[in-house]
């Protein structure tokens, strides 16, 4: 959203869109993607979100293997011991299967 100077720059989410709060980040904890919203500098959250939503920006991003990769990586942080359980039985399961048909080929 706007430059504080050579190594800070202000960022914004706004946080009922992504998440993302406005506050002070350095610019080497930056990713930058290749999607562009035209704001002008030190632009309020209304407008930030309205330019998003017209560019949408946000659609783009979901996807991306990007956010893909960080809303799984999500999915698995929520999951139950149960769910884990059944993951690692689902995964025995595959793995025998695949063993199974690499052995026929043989």
């Amino acid at each position: 959203v706007d430059i504080v100077d050579q190594k800070r720059v202000v960022v914004d989410g706004p946080e009922s869109v992504s998440g993302v709060r406005r506050h002070m980040m350095p610019v080497k904890r930056l990713s930058l993607t290749d999607f562009v919203a035209k704001i002008p500098r030190g632009a309020r959250e209304k407008t930030l979100r309205q330019a998003l939503e017209k560019d949408e920006i946000m659609k783009k991003w979901s996807e991306t293997s990007w956010a893909k990769k960080v809303a799984a990586k999500q999915v698995r942080a929520n999951m139950t011991d149960f769910e884990r359980f059944k993951l690692m039985v689902a995964k025995k399961k595959r793995a025998t299967e695949v063993k199974k048909t690499i052995k026929k080929t043989k």
